[in-house]
């Protein structure tokens, strides 16, 4: 993969794609589960996200960046670590893998738990400002493991998986806990579930780059000059 200047091949999107597969198939897969065969609970599916979370950005963290959100590229898009012409193949990328991953669950699992949906079960504006401030707090830590060379950078995974974690078991009774829209939208194709679906795609990415921006206030706030640290190639990421 190439830096920020140049252009990812096939092969990053590639990534992007099966990461993202991986985080609907492990994550609603187990909220599926969950339903079907009350194997899991609430505590158990939020820890599979941030499992999953993990192992993807440790795994393809060096291949594609892990993004595995749109909300991460528009992140990081937003801060001037990701180029433009790139944003859109990615995302779609990472639509067309939570797709896939929803349409395999059905397949082995049938139409059980609305496919891990999420909807709201507070107001919408709560709602917004829950998924707003929780993916605002991921992307303050996204920022700060990925890009910040004072942090060491074998902790990525997992602190950004427990971050994954902790927003999941927190929010997920409220809202459903996404932060991504693309985990929302895999879901919402076969579940047939759209409710409120426009706020897990405007929140998150709000909430994003809300989060990277107040990470570089921070950071120049602090030291003047902070030579950025890609992930292994230079496309800023994970999650």
């Amino acid at each position: 993969m190439s830096d920020a200047a140049g252009r990812p091949d096939l092969r990053c999107y590639f990534a992007e794609a099966l990461g993202t597969f991986a985080l609907v198939a492990i994550g609603p897969g187990a909220a599926m589960v969950s339903a079907s065969r009350g194997a899991f609970g609430h505590s158990g599916v939020a820890l599979a996200f941030g499992l999953a979370v993990a192992l993807i950005v440790a795994a393809s963290g060096h291949l594609g960046g892990a993004h595995i959100n749109p909300a991460v590229t528009l992140g990081f898009w937003s801060v001037r670590r990701f180029p433009t012409r790139d944003v859109l193949p990615y995302i779609i990328a990472q639509c067309t893998g939570a797709i896939a991953a929803s349409a395999l669950l059905g397949w082995l699992l049938g139409p059980v738990g609305s496919y891990g949906a999420t909807t709201p079960s507070v107001s919408l504006a709560r709602a917004f400002v829950i998924e707003m401030g929780y993916t605002g707090l991921l992307g303050f830590v996204i920022m700060a493991v990925a890009t910040d060379d004072r942090a060491p950078g074998s902790v990525a995974p997992f602190v950004l998986g427990a971050t994954v974690y902790a927003g999941a078991l927190v929010t997920g009774p409220l809202t459903g806990g996404s932060f991504n829209p693309a985990r929302t939208l895999g879901p919402a194709v076969f579940g047939g579930i759209w409710t409120a679906h426009w706020l897990y795609w405007a929140a998150p990415v709000v909430g994003m780059i809300a989060g990277m921006q107040l990470y570089n206030v921070v950071r120049r706030a602090n030291v003047p000059s902070v030579a950025s640290r890609g992930v292994a190639t230079g496309v800023e990421a994970p999650l």
